[in-house]
Protein backbone atom coordinates (compact mmCIF):
# COMPACT_ATOMS: atom_id res chain seq x y z
CA UNK A 1 0.00 0.00 0.00
CA UNK A 2 3.19 2.44 0.82
CA UNK A 3 4.52 1.89 -2.57
CA UNK A 4 1.45 2.74 -4.49
CA UNK A 5 1.02 5.80 -2.67
CA UNK A 6 4.55 6.79 -3.21
CA UNK A 7 4.22 6.22 -6.75
CA UNK A 8 0.84 7.94 -7.04
CA UNK A 9 2.82 11.03 -4.93
CA UNK A 10 5.23 11.01 -7.09
CA UNK A 11 3.11 11.47 -10.55
CA UNK A 12 0.95 14.14 -8.36
CA UNK A 13 4.56 16.17 -7.54
CA UNK A 14 5.61 15.36 -11.31
CA UNK A 15 2.24 17.07 -13.00
CA UNK A 16 2.52 20.09 -10.50
CA UNK A 17 6.37 20.52 -11.68
CA UNK A 18 4.92 20.12 -15.09
CA UNK A 19 1.97 22.91 -14.37
CA UNK A 20 4.11 24.82 -12.29
CA UNK A 21 7.00 25.64 -15.58
CA UNK A 22 4.57 25.72 -17.71
CA UNK A 23 2.92 28.78 -15.90
CA UNK A 24 5.96 30.59 -14.53
CA UNK A 25 7.83 30.45 -17.94
CA UNK A 26 4.70 31.57 -19.39
CA UNK A 27 4.37 34.50 -17.04
CA UNK A 28 8.25 35.27 -16.96
CA UNK A 29 8.22 35.39 -20.90
CA UNK A 30 5.43 36.69 -21.66
CA UNK A 31 3.51 33.53 -23.47
CA UNK A 32 0.09 33.00 -24.86
CA UNK A 33 -0.93 36.13 -22.75
CA UNK A 34 -1.39 34.41 -19.75
CA UNK A 35 0.96 37.27 -17.78
CA UNK A 36 -2.10 39.33 -18.81
CA UNK A 37 -4.76 36.45 -17.56
CA UNK A 38 -2.98 36.26 -14.04
CA UNK A 39 -3.37 40.05 -13.33
CA UNK A 40 -1.23 41.44 -10.61
CA UNK A 41 0.96 38.94 -10.43
CA UNK A 42 4.49 38.74 -7.42
CA UNK A 43 7.61 38.62 -9.51
CA UNK A 44 8.96 37.01 -6.08
CA UNK A 45 6.57 34.30 -6.18
CA UNK A 46 7.00 33.56 -9.70
CA UNK A 47 10.37 32.94 -9.20
CA UNK A 48 10.11 30.75 -6.76
CA UNK A 49 7.42 28.89 -8.52
CA UNK A 50 9.69 28.59 -11.21
CA UNK A 51 12.61 26.71 -9.07
CA UNK A 52 10.33 24.52 -6.87
CA UNK A 53 8.75 23.59 -10.32
CA UNK A 54 12.52 22.57 -11.14
CA UNK A 55 12.47 20.77 -8.17
CA UNK A 56 9.40 18.74 -8.03
CA UNK A 57 10.29 17.47 -11.47
CA UNK A 58 13.66 16.37 -9.94
CA UNK A 59 12.11 14.83 -6.74
CA UNK A 60 9.15 13.45 -8.96
CA UNK A 61 12.40 11.58 -10.62
CA UNK A 62 14.22 10.47 -7.51
CA UNK A 63 10.32 9.41 -6.41
CA UNK A 64 10.74 6.71 -9.36
CA UNK A 65 13.85 5.78 -8.94
CA UNK A 66 13.24 4.57 -5.13
CA UNK A 67 15.96 7.66 -4.33
CA UNK A 68 16.50 9.44 -0.59
CA UNK A 69 17.57 12.30 -2.15
CA UNK A 70 13.57 13.37 -2.92
CA UNK A 71 13.36 13.93 0.68
CA UNK A 72 15.75 16.84 0.58
CA UNK A 73 14.95 18.26 -2.53
CA UNK A 74 11.49 18.76 -1.38
CA UNK A 75 12.53 19.99 2.33
CA UNK A 76 15.10 22.70 -0.13
CA UNK A 77 11.13 23.32 -1.81
CA UNK A 78 9.64 23.59 1.10
CA UNK A 79 12.04 26.57 2.72
CA UNK A 80 11.87 28.21 -0.48
CA UNK A 81 8.10 28.64 -0.61
CA UNK A 82 8.34 29.99 2.85
CA UNK A 83 10.65 32.02 2.44
CA UNK A 84 8.14 33.42 -1.14
CA UNK A 85 5.26 33.45 1.18
CA UNK A 86 7.35 35.57 3.86
CA UNK A 87 8.28 38.03 0.90
CA UNK A 88 4.30 37.81 -0.47
CA UNK A 89 3.39 39.14 2.77
CA UNK A 90 5.76 41.73 3.23
CA UNK A 91 4.63 42.78 -0.07
CA UNK A 92 1.12 43.34 1.16
CA UNK A 93 1.79 45.03 3.97
CA UNK A 94 3.88 47.49 2.42
CA UNK A 95 0.46 47.99 -0.08
CA UNK A 96 1.81 46.09 -2.88
CA UNK A 97 -0.59 44.76 -5.23
CA UNK A 98 -1.75 41.46 -5.26
CA UNK A 99 -4.54 38.83 -6.42
CA UNK A 100 -5.66 36.68 -3.52
CA UNK A 101 -5.78 33.71 -5.71
CA UNK A 102 -1.96 34.31 -4.73
CA UNK A 103 -1.79 33.66 -1.33
CA UNK A 104 -4.15 30.96 -1.74
CA UNK A 105 -2.06 29.29 -4.16
CA UNK A 106 0.62 30.01 -2.40
CA UNK A 107 -1.23 28.17 0.83
CA UNK A 108 -1.69 25.51 -1.47
CA UNK A 109 1.76 25.19 -2.43
CA UNK A 110 3.27 24.94 0.46
CA UNK A 111 1.02 22.85 2.31
CA UNK A 112 1.18 20.00 -0.56
CA UNK A 113 4.88 20.43 -0.33
CA UNK A 114 5.08 19.58 3.43
CA UNK A 115 2.69 17.01 2.79
CA UNK A 116 5.03 15.24 -0.37
CA UNK A 117 8.01 15.69 2.01
CA UNK A 118 6.74 13.42 4.75
CA UNK A 119 5.07 10.96 2.14
CA UNK A 120 9.04 10.96 1.35
CA UNK A 121 10.45 10.66 4.88
CA UNK A 122 8.20 8.08 5.85
CA UNK A 123 8.96 5.96 3.12
CA UNK A 124 12.27 5.90 3.46
CA UNK A 125 12.11 5.69 7.16
CA UNK A 126 9.75 2.75 7.50
CA UNK A 127 10.51 0.79 4.20
CA UNK A 128 13.47 -0.93 4.33
CA UNK A 129 13.74 -2.11 0.91
CA UNK A 130 14.26 1.17 -0.24
CA UNK A 131 17.86 1.99 0.39
CA UNK A 132 18.25 5.01 -1.36
CA UNK A 133 19.81 4.14 -5.16
CA UNK A 134 22.49 6.63 -6.41
CA UNK A 135 21.28 8.68 -9.09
Amino acid sequence: MRSIIFKISGVIIGLLGLVSLFMTTSIIFDLFGIRAIEGNYVLTVVYANFICSLLYLFASYCFFRKNKASSPILIVASIILVIAFGALMIHIQDGGVYEMKTVRAMIFRTLLTFLFTGISFYQFRKDGNLEGKKL
